[in-house]
């Protein structure tokens, strides 16, 4: 298991030199756009959970087309690419309905830490589901794959350039030593306190609310946790983030 004074690292072993891009998370959504005034943008756990890991980008346009039978030739893969391209980066593999796509990448993380794989968080895609995977990076020597299920017979677009694949990091090793403690909240006077503040506070507010009082009418929303204040006024014991920038993966340069 790696230290706290080893360097933290995610080698990415291209494959093949036109392996799909891996870019940082984005935390935009065409369906948080859509709503008036943005207003899922508000949800900062929302924002952080879709930057909070690096997209890996579909090389070219691919149409899924599924008949809803069990064996590879019930789906049908096709692309402005060509066909090609096509069996170069998707196929069925696992039948019923499963699509699977290539990342193209081997994947390399310090001991005890492994890639959690998924699809991008909170990005909805009508008609198919992704399945997520732990991969045990550490020592695995060859790449994994991404997996779609088809939820329906019918057609799935991935435009290119849209992420088929999320990776984010975890401590998979310490998560074991975790034994979760259920307590009842009169066991924690302090805590009990601020939360009876916070629900006292968000009664008041959503009345005020509802009576379009002009206060609350201008504020709209209560805006504590994105402040990262409680609603007694203290701030946060622990470092509060509204935003996450991820590097950018970079060419690794040997030393000579």
């Amino acid at each position: 298991m790696a230290s706290p004074e080893d360097p933290m690292q995610l080698d990415c072993y291209r494959i093949y030199s036109h392996a799909p891009k891996i870019v940082p998370g984005n935390s935009r959504r065409e369906w948080m756009d859509a709503f008036q005034d943005r207003h899922p943008y508000r949800c900062l756990p929302l924002t952080m959970a879709n930057s909070t890991g690096w997209e890996i980008l579909c090389p070219i346009d691919i149409e899924i087309e599924w008949d809803g039978g069990e064996l590879e030739d019930a789906i049908r893969i096709t692309s402005s690419a060509g066909e090609a391209h096509v069996k170069s980066f998707a196929g069925s593999h696992f039948r019923r309905g499963i699509v699977t796509m290539h990342t193209g990448h081997l994947f390399r993380t310090p001991p005890g830490w492994a890639v959690w794989c998924s699809g991008a968080p909170n990005w909805p895609k009508d008609g198919i589901a992704p399945l997520s995977g732990l991969v045990e990076t550490d020592w695995l020597p060859f790449p994994f794959t991404m997996n779609w299920q088809m939820t329906r017979p019918g057609k799935v677009r991935f435009e290119k350039d849209e992420p088929f694949c999320f990776i984010t990091l975890m401590e998979h090793d310490r998560l074991e030593e975790i034994t979760p403690q259920l307590r009842m909240l009169d066991d924690n006077a302090e805590l009990k306190h601020e939360f009876q503040a916070w629900a006292d506070s968000r009664a008041d507010f959503n009345k005020r609310l509802a009576g379009r009082e002009e206060e609350a009418m201008r504020d709209k929303w209560q805006r504590h946790y994105m402040r990262g204040t409680k609603s007694t006024g203290d701030r946060a014991e622990t470092s509060h983030k509204t935003k996450r920038r991820l590097p950018a993966p970079v060419e690794f340069k040997p030393e000579n």
